[in-house]
């Protein structure tokens, strides 16, 4: 399985951090945020590893490389002359390198103890299966419910970033900045997205305060 690390975002909610770095690249821990992602993908047994660039993307290149420190297959998605081309938009523009069999993909300000499964097959008719957390306090109501073991557009639980897609999802849709939620939302109502709710350590790194209370946390356990 092929995994993309979303990281094209402009990072407004964290500046001025964000003015001269990008936010893939800001420490938790004295370690660059998208490291985490990347050690524990390949420790997962996910190696080819897709990662978009668009805001100051250049130094993300830069800082990675081809991923081979790590024991990774790094290729890089550049959006850097049109701009950020949200979620969906990225996605459909890194196709060609995901691939025809289903992908993961994670968003890039995101830090947890999820273990992503390289084995994961999704079933018949299944376009999506996303990983759902209990709401923190920025999003009290949350994004999307569980009926079972599938998703649907209620609100109950928050959408941690993390997902598994087909290619199928993203079938003939065009070239261009494209936000993902619509798309999920048009799968659900033909219960076509599936899901879990996962309970162990999940953070949206979204404003500086959240870095610094993460980066206290870890401090506090070394």
């Amino acid at each position: 399985m092929k995994a993309m690390i979303l990281a094209a975002g402009l990072g407004t909610r964290m500046r001025p951090l964000t003015d001269k770095t990008p936010k893939p690249l800001l420490e938790v821990g004295g370690i660059p945020l998208i490291v985490w992602h990347i050690e524990r993908l390949v420790h997962e047994g996910i190696t080819d590893i897709v990662i978009n660039i668009a805001h100051l993307g250049y130094m993300i290149p830069e800082a990675l490389g081809d991923g081979s420190e790590w024991g990774a297959n790094i290729t890089y998605s550049d959006e850097q002359d049109e701009g950020p081309l949200e979620s969906a938009g990225g996605i459909i523009k890194a196709l060609p390198l995901l691939g025809d069999e289903p992908f993961l993909v994670v968003n890039g300000d995101i830090w947890c103890d999820y273990e992503f499964d390289h084995i994961i097959s999704l079933a018949e008719n299944t376009l999506a299966h996303l990983i759902l957390v209990p709401n923190p306090e920025h999003n009290p109501e949350g994004d999307f419910a569980l009926n079972g073991m599938k998703v649907v557009d209620a609100k109950q639980y928050t959408f941690s970033g993390i997902g598994y897609y087909s290619p199928k999802l993203f079938e003939g849709l065009p070239y261009g900045k494209t936000a993902l939620a619509p798309i999920l939302r048009k799968a659900m109502k033909e219960g076509k997205v599936t899901g879990e709710l996962y309970e162990g350590e999940w953070l949206d790194i979204g404003t500086p305060e959240r870095l610094e209370l993460l980066n206290a946390e870890l401090f506090s356990r070394s």
